[in-house]
C-alpha cells in the first residue's frame, strides 16, 4: 500500500468513525429527549390527578362545612294549627277557627335567639308564651310565662307557643305563618308553614 492509499485508508476510517460518534450522539440525545418528554407527561398527568383530588378535597370540606352550617337549623320545627273554634252541646262547630296557633320546638343542643312569627306578609304574633308541652298536639298544655317578642333565647329541647291575630275564616288561612329565628352562630333564617327552610340575608349596613 502506497503513502496515498494510506492516507486515503485513515482518513475514511476517522471519518466513518466519525459518522458513527455523530449518529450515536443525534440518537442519544433522541433518546434523553423522549424520555424528557415522557418523564413531563407523567408529571403532567401527576399534576392533573393532584389538582382532580385537591378539588374533590375542596368540595368535601365545603359541603362538611355547609352540613355544619343547616345543621342547627334543621333541628327547629315549627307545627300550625287554626284554631278558636268552639263546639255546642251535641258537637257542632258554632264559632269559626279565627286564627292561628303556632309550636316551635328547637330540638337542637344550643340555643337560638330572636324568634318571631310572622302572618301572612306583615301581621306579628299577637303574644307569645313559654309552652311545657314540648309535643305539638297538646294544644290545651298550660301555657307558661308570657314573652316580649321577638324571644330574645329559646333554649335546647324548649319550645314556644305564638297566636296570631284573629280574622275573618275566609281569611285565616291566607295568613299562614312563617318563622325567623338566628341559630347559635349568627345566621338568620326563616321557615314557614310548608317546612321550606331559608337563610336571610343580612340586611345592609347604613
Amino acid at each position: 500500500m502506497d503513502a496515498g492509499d494510506l492516507a486515503t485508508w485513515v482518513g475514511s476510517t476517522f471519518a466513518a468513525i466519525a459518522a458513527g460518534a455523530t449518529l450515536w450522539t443525534l440518537k442519544s440525545q433522541r433518546d434523553q429527549i423522549g424520555e424528557q418528554r415522557t418523564f413531563i407527561g407523567e408529571q403532567r398527568m401527576f399534576m392533573v390527578e393532584q389538582s382532580a383530588t385537591l378539588a374533590l378535597e375542596r368540595e368535601e370540606l365545603r359541603a362538611v362545612a355547609e352540613d355544619r352550617r343547616w345543621a342547627q337549623a334543621r333541628q327547629i320545627r315549627m307545627y300550625q294549627r287554626q284554631v278558636g273554634a268552639r263546639l255546642d252541646g251535641a258537637g257542632q262547630q258554632v264559632t269559626p277557627n279565627d286564627h292561628w296557633a303556632v309550636t316551635v320546638q328547637n330540638g337542637s343542643d344550643a340555643p337560638v335567639h330572636q324568634l318571631e312569627v310572622r302572618f301572612g306578609t306583615a301581621h306579628l304574633a299577637a303574644e307569645v308564651y313559654e309552652w311545657p308541652a314540648f309535643e305539638p298536639a297538646q294544644l290545651r298544655a298550660t301555657v307558661g310565662d308570657r314573652l316580649v317578642m321577638p324571644v330574645f333565647l329559646l333554649g335546647p329541647r324548649r319550645a314556644l307557643r305564638f297566636a296570631s291575630q284573629a280574622w275573618p275564616e275566609t281569611t285565616v288561612h291566607n295568613n299562614r305563618p312563617t318563622l325567623f329565628f338566628t341559630d347559635d352562630n349568627g345566621v338568620r333564617w326563616s321557615l314557614d308553614s310548608q317546612g321550606k327552610l331559608e337563610e336571610v340575608p343580612a340586611e345592609p349596613q347604613a
